[in-house]
């Protein structure tokens, strides 16, 4: 996988294909929005979607982890899609298997009781400042801090010939923020519009690539 390497107020964050960032300076891997839960939400009301599909999530985050070895691997909101379910289970087996620290900052899916990740030794917070960076599950903006976040699950659509187009996941970052994509499947995706400034990574196939900058 080919990854983009960049640099926000001195400090280093590689952007990785499955949409996590390393922060390479506190040895962080930031994963956001990733629904488990979701596969099992949808098969329960008769979605045709096979049970294959849940383990996916299970086999990227894997896959990051093993690359990086981080640290700290922190949560940016929307870790579990709704209530408990079968791949709860699966959660915990993956915990457990993990020498990371785990964080997660709480997102507007996060319904499931927090003594459930304390019970797995996650801690949970609403927020979290580390330096002049700040980490949340929805973008804000606060004097002086640098945002990294999730939620909105970032698109660019690009123009081809004709009418050809192509809508891909990015990392949507501005002079105040970074938005990640989405890490779990079957979450769609919303299209940004960048501005003046902002740049741009898409993720297309196993490649971060800069297709926008002004």
């Amino acid at each position: 996988m080919n990854t983009k390497t960049i640099r926000i107020r001195e400090q280093q964050f590689v952007l990785h294909p499955t949409g996590t960032m390393f922060w390479v300076d506190r040895s962080m891997l930031l994963i956001s929005d990733v629904h488990l839960g979701k596969v099992a939400h949808f098969r329960k009301f008769g979605a045709a979607v096979p049970q294959s599909a849940a383990m996916e999530n299970f086999r990227l985050l894997d896959q990051v982890v093993s690359s990086f070895n981080p640290k700290v691997i922190c949560f940016l909101g929307d870790l579990f899609h709704s209530s408990i379910n079968l791949e709860f289970k699966y959660f915990e087996n993956w915990v457990s298997s993990l020498s990371s620290k785990c964080i997660l900052i709480t997102g507007n899916h996060d319904i499931i009781s927090p003594l459930k990740y304390e019970d797995l030794g996650i801690e949970v917070l609403p927020e979290m400042q580390v330096g002049t960076f700040i980490l949340t599950h929805h973008p804000i903006s606060r004097d002086g801090l640098f945002n990294f976040s999730g939620h909105i699950h970032p698109a660019v659509r690009l123009k081809g010939l004709g009418r050809q187009n192509l809508r891909l996941p990015c990392f949507f970052k501005t002079h105040e923020q970074v938005i990640l994509p989405a890490f779990g499947k079957f979450t769609g995706t919303f299209l940004m519009e960048p501005k003046l400034g902002d740049e741009v990574y898409a993720i297309a196939k196993n490649e971060v690539i800069l297709i926008a900058t002004s």
